[in-house]
């Protein structure tokens, strides 16, 4: 059995470049070395692996052989795995995270959402992120609790110990229901409907939140912890509740779900602030983030008429 030497990392460097140049002689002025120095390097890469890797007869452009093409993805990516290292070091070196955990509240718009981590990512490629979706108090708790280094949290961050916070916008929440629900065939809502029927009700269970209610106004009430899931069950029909405009946009196109015109409940403004630690500041890249999230709530316009949640 043939087993095969250690290449080194400048000699895979050396054989991507002639791969990529066309020719030793390009490698070498690419690489600022002699064209023997080149012809060596491939030479004794050859000779650890024990194959050939160019054939150079009877053409001056070196050719791959069947085995150089075969190693090629592999070289390219040990080579852009040592390039991903490096680049990781210097981040490091300079201060920038290794990871970063962020948690958002379940109410801010997906749009939003993804344009930022898009650009994150562009922006951060050696940065990892851990993405946490909560509601309520939770990403508060989360921040103060450290599991997450920053939020976008609504308002129930405002005044916590410890917790300091910029302004990130904010996002209408209306009342709706499924239209062949009692209130969505209503014309006209008469004040205090809403306490006859179910009253879907986000929920989460955080110490910020323990035994108090936001917006709830039917005794009769379904508790969820997940945004999605009070979305599913609105549009089956099963009972009213809040829900971030942006989200139930489509819904309301499509006729799947009615804005209801409730006179002593239009919904309110939920707005967001942008947290972390007050010992604890964010670094570059947890930084970076939050700027933008401040940047694009700055454009949020409230909807006139409503006061806030």
């Amino acid at each position: 059995m043939n087993n095969p030497g250690m290449p080194t990392f400048d000699q895979l460097r050396i054989f991507l470049t002639i791969v990529d140049s066309g020719s030793f002689a390009a490698a070498g002025r690419r690489l600022n070395r002699a064209v023997s120095v080149i012809s060596y390097g491939i030479a004794n890469l050859e000779a650890q692996l024990g194959l050939t890797l160019f054939d150079r007869e009877g053409t001056r452009k070196p050719q791959l052989t069947v085995a150089g093409r075969a190693l090629l993805a592999e070289a390219r990516s040990i080579a852009d795995g040592v390039d991903g290292l490096r680049a990781k070091v210097k981040g490091l070196l300079d201060g920038l995270e290794a990871e970063v955990d962020l948690a958002v509240d379940v109410m801010l718009p997906s749009e939003r959402l993804g344009r930022v981590l898009r650009a994150f990512a562009r922006e951060f490629p050696t940065v990892q992120l851990r993405l946490h979706a909560e509601a309520l108090g939770a990403i508060t708790a989360m921040v103060l609790d450290r599991a997450a280094v920053v939020g976008i949290s609504g308002p129930l961050s405002a005044g916590v110990e410890g917790i300091e916070s910029r302004t990130a916008g904010a996002v209408a929440m209306v009342p709706v229901a499924a239209p062949d629900h009692p209130l969505g065939r209503m014309e006209a809502i008469a004040p205090g409907a809403g306490r006859d029927h179910i009253q879907l009700v986000l929920t989460d269970r955080s110490r910020f939140t323990e035994g108090r209610d936001y917006s709830v106004r039917s005794p009769k009430t379904w508790r969820l912890a997940d945004l999605s899931a009070k979305h599913a069950l609105l549009r089956e029909g099963i009972g009213w509740g809040n829900m971030p405009l942006p989200m139930i946009e489509p819904d309301l196109v499509a006729g799947t779900l009615v804005r209801l015109a409730m006179p002593d409940h239009d919904g309110g403004m939920y707005r967001f602030s942008a947290i972390w630690r007050r010992d604890t500041p964010p670094g570059p890249a947890a930084s970076w983030l939050l700027d933008q999230f401040v940047a694009l709530g700055a454009l949020d316009r409230d909807v006139e008429g409503m006061g806030d949640i």
